[in-house]
């Protein structure tokens, strides 16, 4: 196992599509929500400790080597918004682009087949760790920091923010980086015994309300 990996599945230049994503920052820019270093700090932070919480669950699961499709089904349960889910696939078979070229497996064939309209990106994440010899912990990490890292580098471009303050953004959200990578992690070891219920399934409405919204703009720098 070469833990080097993580860095490459975690690069923002990964081939993953996630640069075409602003994880809901734009409507939040749009509606005033998001106007400074301080209040992309506030985003960020609840976004973490609901969808980033949810999708590090996921992504730990797959590389503990859990049923994807399982585990797929379950991210769709826990993705009440059809632009989400809309989202979260898409991103899903970019990811499995990637992933396939970069740790070519036969569990990452498997998926593909099965899901050809792609699977939610938390659980090909995972796969793609679990591929490329990486723990649970790792995948929860690298989903964890992408929920954040895609806000962060969005408010960006949608503010003309200073790059220097976006990462110290980041930098003050370590501490709670390292709390849901162990949550999620912790989450996808209790799934032997019970089950994909055992994984958080944490809530943030407005997220969902809005990404249904800006799904519908007719005009928008971002995807979603």
């Amino acid at each position: 196992m070469s833990r080097a990996a993580l860095l490459v599945l975690a690069d923002g230049r990964f081939p993953a599509g996630g640069h075409a994503h602003s994880g809901g920052a734009e409507p939040a820019v749009a509606a005033g929500r998001i106007k400074d270093a301080a209040t992309l700090e506030t985003f960020c932070r609840g976004r973490l400790h609901t969808a980033g919480l949810v999708a590090a669950g996921l992504a730990a699961a797959a590389a503990a080597g859990h049923d994807p499709l399982l585990l797929d089904d379950a991210a769709d349960a826990r993705t009440p918004v059809p632009a989400l889910r809309q989202t979260a696939r898409r991103l899903g078979r970019q990811m499995m682009r990637a992933a396939r070229a970069t740790w070519p497996s036969a569990a990452l064939d498997a998926l593909a087949t099965a899901r050809p309209r792609g699977a939610h990106q938390p659980v090909v994440l995972g796969l793609a760790a679990r591929s490329a010899g990486l723990p649970p912990l790792d995948a929860a990490y690298a989903v964890a920091y992408e929920t954040v890292s895609g806000p962060a580098t969005a408010a960006v471009r949608l503010l003309s923010l200073d790059p220097f303050d976006a990462t110290a953004v980041l930098a003050r959200l370590t501490a709670d980086l390292d709390l849901i990578a162990e949550r999620g992690a912790d989450a996808a070891r209790r799934v032997a015994d019970e089950g994909v219920d055992a994984l958080p399934a944490a809530s943030a409405p407005l997220l969902d309300i809005t990404a249904q919204q800006h799904a519908a703009w007719p005009v928008r720098l971002f995807a979603s």
